[in-house]
């Protein structure tokens, strides 16, 4: 069985209107978040065989945050192909995983990261599907399994297994308008 950890970036800043979007960091808010996220996959026990990102500064940011409450480097692949990248792109890049891999994580953008969620797992009346259906936040994790190799990997096919907002670790955290 195959596990895939999405995580979309911490809330950013967007003081300077004239900054590249590239080139946002994270603001306080999105730093406290993802560094809760961290501690979250350090309490359940979550082990990543890879982690692939976007090299946009806020997930470079939220993944700094994450690793700090995780308590380890993750070790990042950054790749240029996530910047908001479309659902067919990310599971493009999720076939092409290393076989040997079982627990990747795969750190992103909205609106690609909840497409390919929403793409993979099959509509159900279960909590975490629904929660998905209605909103993907930032510095949220959606965990998926299937069964067979990355290059399996096909809409449908997948099952959503854990799907934590920060705001469901921390009220003050949200809801927001993001």
């Amino acid at each position: 069985m195959k596990r895939l950890t999405l995580l979309r970036h911490a809330k950013s800043d967007w003081d300077d209107p004239a900054q590249r979007d590239f080139d946002r960091g994270l603001n306080g808010r999105g730093k406290r978040a993802a560094a809760l996220i961290g501690g979250h996959l350090r309490s359940g026990g979550a082990v990543f065989d890879a982690v692939v990102a976007s090299p946009a500064l806020r997930v470079v940011e939220t993944l700094a945050q994450v690793e700090l409450g995780y308590g380890r480097t993750l070790g990042a692949v950054w790749d240029r192909r996530i910047y908001l990248a479309s659902a067919v792109t990310l599971l493009d890049v999720v076939q092409e995983l290393p076989s040997e891999a079982t627990h990747v994580l795969l750190v992103g953008h909205n609106p690609g990261l909840e497409d390919l969620a929403l793409w993979l797992v099959p509509e159900s009346d279960e909590a975490p599907r629904v929660a998905l259906g209605v909103k993907y936040p930032t510095a949220t994790i959606a965990e998926i399994v299937f069964d067979g190799t990355w290059r399996d990997l096909a809409p449908g096919a997948a099952r959503l297994t854990r799907f934590v907002r920060p705001r469901d670790l921390d009220p003050t955290l949200g809801p927001d308008a993001d």
